[in-house]
Parts: C-alpha cells; structure tokens; sequence
C-alpha cells in the first residue's frame, strides 16, 4: 500500500519521541542501517547521549504539546536537509484510569500528548511532504485504539483518534506520492508499561517492536502491527457483536 524501501542508505528520517522506549530503539536501529536521523523529545540529554556515535544524528529537543518549537524544528531540519523521506511521530503517554478515577486534568494531559500533539507535527510537516510529492509519514497508535478496554478510559480513546487519524490520512495522501503508516504496538515494554499490575500478553522489548516498524516500512505496509499472535485477536474481537465482546473481555480480564 506504500511504496517499499530498499535501503536506509542517507534517508533522511525524523523521529518525533526518540528519547527512551520504541522510539530511541527505531533511531538507534535506522543510524546504524545508514539512515540520516533526526531525535526529537523534551529530554535533551537523552537525546545527546543517543545521537553521540552517530555523525549522521542531529538532535532537537521540544516539547510535542508547544506548536511552535515542533514549527521551529522543522523548519531548521528542512533547512538542513532540505527534505525529509520519513517523519515517526512516537511521543506519547498513558495513564490507567477508569470510570470511578476519572480526573480531567490528566485526561487533558493526555490528549494533549497523545492527539493534539500530533496534530502539531502535521501542521509541521505536511506542507513539506505535500511540496515534495514524496517522503512519508508514520504515526505509532496502540491496539488500545480499536476498541474499549479496560482502564484505558482516556488512552484508548486517544489512540482510536489516531487509528481514524492515519485511515484518513492515507486517503488523502496516497494520490499524491506520500506514504502513511499506521503503527498499532501490542505490549511492550517501556517505562509507559513498567507500571501495569496485571498480566500482559506476548509482552516484547522495544528492541523488537523497532524491528518490526522498519520491516513494515521497508514492506510498504499501511497498517504495522505487532506481536501478530495478539494483535489479530484483538482486530478479530473488534467485529464481534457488543454483547460477546464485553463478556469476552470480563472472562478474558476479570474485569
């Protein structure tokens, strides 16, 4: 569905959330493929710490939430590079929360990140993509997006935001020579997942999920998906009548 990539070799890639988790493992992974790529969070020493062997990294940190230093950092990248071939918005955050621990502060908090932060690198970058009729865009969702789950009250909502976001994207996008990549991660884990007190299936390392983003980029896939063994079930719950599915999640959660 998008056009495939056979080599890394100076592709000039920027990652927006590259300071820890599935993100700093993509850069990590891309530099050493060859990639050009540039590190984007709020953790600026992170980011040096990560982009240090790399001659071809270059590092700009910003707050994803503030439109006008992600505004800022693309229009220095451009200038540098003058393009960009990928652009990987991963920053996002999660807080458990359910019906009964409902604070609208922490939702805003949320939403802020997880959707209207993208909504800052699209106003960012598109304009760039859209002039080169070429170059992509990825965003990482969560399967937490396809459909309600427990105590993902704010998360998940946030998620299928983006799920919409991406299908919508594509349509748009696609005719005009520019790719876009809807990245729906099962559990991995990070510091995001470090404190979840209940089981988590086919939990992986971020070492893995940047391995399966990269191979899902070079397949030209729209819809980067993983680990398969449980991302599949979750797609198939999904189409169930409501009734089934909420009994299914109880037996499958007890919650």
């Amino acid at each position: 569905m998008n056009p495939k990539i056979n080599s890394w070799k100076n592709k000039r890639v920027w990652i927006i959330g590259a300071s820890s988790g599935i993100g700093a493992e993509l850069a990590l992974q891309l530099l050493v493929l060859g990639a050009r790529v540039a590190v984007s969070a709020r953790n600026q020493s992170a980011l040096t710490k990560l982009a240090q062997p790399f001659d071809a990294a270059v590092v700009l940190p910003l707050d994803v939430t503030n439109a006008d230093q992600v505004q800022a950092a693309a229009d220095q990248l451009k200038q540098q590079w003058q393009g960009i071939d990928l652009v990987c918005v991963v920053a996002g955050v999660y807080n458990e929360m359910r019906a009964d621990t409902f604070n609208l502060e922490v939702a805003n908090a949320l939403i802020d990140v997880n959707l209207r932060g993208v909504f800052n690198c699209l106003a960012a970058t598109l304009p760039t993509l859209l002039e080169q009729k070429n170059g992509g865009i990825a965003i990482v969702s969560s399967v937490a997006g396809l459909s309600g789950l427990p105590k993902a009250l704010i998360y998940g909502p946030t998620k299928a935001a983006l799920i919409n976001l991406c299908e919508s994207l594509y349509i748009d996008l696609h005719s005009r020579g520019n790719a876009v990549y809807l990245i729906n991660p099962g559990f991995v884990a990070t510091s995001a997942t470090a404190n979840n007190d209940f089981a988590m299936p086919a939990l992986i390392s971020a070492e893995i999920a940047a391995k399966k983003i990269i191979l899902g980029f070079e397949q030209g896939d729209f819809h980067i998906h993983f680990p398969k063994r449980f991302t599949n079930w979750l797609r198939l719950a999904r189409l169930l009548p409501y009734a089934w599915y909420f009994k299914l999640i109880h037996k499958v959660t007890g919650l």
